[in-house]
């Protein structure tokens, strides 16, 4: 699985070469027999909720098949958590996202306790003092499943608390209160209401959301309070999922919960949005990594497969099916392997790259999330019935994909975002205009599909809330030609051409260009060969 021309090329543009041999490493182990097997339990015995023990005392917990548990060592050992924020290494956020998107690869439900323990420790640094109780045992190797006194752990996992039930992504509906208690210590309240989504509720810590006297703010909230006790937070029950069935979304209630402040008092949006920030950027590799898995799953079908005297391959329409399948899976690494390098060095004080990010994130996390769902499909229908049993692997694949669309906004959240960011922050779309004018001149369809989105850009940033109907158009243009710059500079040029003739180009393509016609619709003249080999796939044109 590390066996990626496109992800091993960007990890070393983006600084993170030095980790190679351990990408090799991880990217062999998420291919083994052994872990597809963990892979397969883990979603066949999904976890399981005991509210009480025998004697009728509240317990909340969650027990997991052995294979999550083994699952979750691997992705804690490996530093696919929180462990990049405690290495000065440049590039170790980008080592961290390779191998995060390749470990995903074998088993995508596990994820999202990692994914959350990743993004906690930018939001609890507005609390120094907890920042330095916590982190170190955030960014541990070692995973130490179970309910405990977090301080007396080897290693923690967080989780989030944001949505409720009337208020869904309109946070600021949230009725959940918090009320100081002098008597817990400095920064010390006690929560009381509900979360309809709690993401991983068998973390030890979680970042939550609260309505205190001075309005919302965030707080951190342990399972075990200092004293060994059972903090007052109650699992009601699991939710029942379209996908990600290995893991465990759940229900809650706080019955004065004990919870200390993470930043200000009223700025809990504030201070949570960098962990949003962080998981937006897993989405889109976690995303990235669908495409990949769902493309060479049907690359290495169709290389094998005979049908009428060939290989499925050797016919043009297949080629054309495959090798746009591998356009889409290249640009989607391309791009999410450029953001992580834009947060490892914005992490470091780089503004641009903050700037970069602020813009080019909410449109990656639009466009990629929403093309992968689209991409399963057709890669499930290369392989006909066979793809449609759970033997193949791409039913779960297909269940799973639509999630990281909806996670941390669903499209319409973060087209709008794209706005926000547009009117709030004009720096941002001068960030992503200089990086994509890095390509100009390379290829006539992407110096005029950046002209276009340089006048979209600007239309949109001076109507701002009324351009709200155009938004989805903007944001994914703006991924679009991002995609096809990077391609421009940094991939092969079959591969940079067909993508720009067949998403920039209506001309080239007979009027069949552009993200909403199906797959399988490539202009004639291609260079296809140069493309299938990036999806490791032999063929005789």
């Amino acid at each position: 699985m590390a066996a990626d021309a496109a992800l091993l090329d960007a990890v070393q543009r983006e600084g993170a070469g030095w980790s190679l041999p351990e990408l090799h490493e991880l990217g062999a182990l998420a291919g083994s027999a052994g872990t597809q097997e963990l892979a397969r339990l883990a979603n066949v015995y999904p976890p399981v909720l005991r509210t009480h023990d025998a004697r009728g005392h509240r317990i909340d917990e969650v027990d997991f098949h052995p294979a999550w548990h083994e699952l979750m060592a691997t992705a804690v050992r490996h530093g696919l958590h929180a462990a990049p924020w405690a290495d000065d290494r440049p590039g170790a956020h980008v080592a961290r996202a390779a191998r995060f998107f390749v470990w995903t690869q074998a088993e995508a439900g596990h994820g999202c306790p990692i994914s959350m323990t990743y993004a906690s420790v930018p939001a609890l640094r507005h609390q120094p003092a907890l920042a330095a109780r916590y982190e170190p045992l955030l960014a541990s190797g070692a995973y130490q499943p179970g309910l405990a006194v977090p301080d007396g752990k080897a290693g923690l996992l967080a989780g989030m608390g944001m949505t409720e039930k009337q208020g869904g992504s309109d946070v600021r509906a949230n009725t959940t209160r918090a009320v100081p208690d002098p008597a817990s210590g400095p920064g010390g309240y006690r929560l009381t209401g509900h979360k309809w989504f709690c993401s991983a509720p068998m973390c030890d810590l979680f970042l939550v959301l609260a309505q205190a006297p001075e309005g919302l703010s965030c707080f951190l909230l342990p399972r075990v309070r200092p004293d060994g006790t059972r903090n007052e937070m109650r699992i009601q029950r699991l939710k029942d999922k379209l996908g990600n069935r290995s893991n465990a979304s759940a229900e809650v209630e706080y019955d004065g919960a004990l919870a200390w402040l993470v930043g200000e008092p009223g700025r809990g949006i504030p201070t949570i949005i960098e962990m949003v920030s962080a998981t937006r950027l897993d989405c889109v590799l976690g995303s990235a990594a669908q495409l990949r898995l769902g493309c060479v799953t049907a690359a290495d079908y169709v290389a094998q497969r005979q049908a009428f005297g060939s290989r499925l391959i050797d016919y043009p329409l297949m080629a054309s099916v495959i090798a746009d399948l591998t356009l889409e899976s290249e640009a989607a690494t391309m791009l999410a392997i450029r953001l992580a390098g834009a947060a490892d060095r914005a992490a470091r004080g780089d503004a641009a790259e903050a700037d970069f990010l602020r813009l080019a994130l909410p449109a990656a996390k639009f466009w990629v999330c929403k093309r992968t769902p689209m991409v399963t499909g057709e890669a499930l229908e290369c392989l006909g019935g066979n793809g449609y049993v759970e033997d193949s692997g791409l039913p779960r694949l297909y269940r799973d994909a639509p999630l990281n669309s909806i996670w941390e906004g669903s499209g319409n959240i973060t087209a709008l975002d794209v706005l926000r960011a547009l009117t709030r922050t004009p720096e941002a779309a001068e960030a992503v205009l200089a990086e994509i004018g890095q390509a100009a001149g390379a290829d006539r369809r992407l110096d005029q599909a950046a002209a276009r989105l340089t006048d979209d850009l600007a239309t949109a940033a001076k109507a701002g809330a009324e351009a709200g109907y155009q938004a989805r158009r903007v944001a994914g243009r703006l991924a679009v030609v991002l995609q096809a710059a990077l391609l421009a500079r940094h991939a092969p040029g079959p591969v940079a051409d067909a993508f720009c003739a067949s998403r920039l180009d209506p001309e080239a393509a007979g009027g069949l260009a552009g993200p909403g016609i199906p797959f399988g619709t490539l202009p004639e003249g291609l260079a296809l060969a140069g493309v299938l080999r990036r999806s490791s796939v032999p063929t005789s044109r």
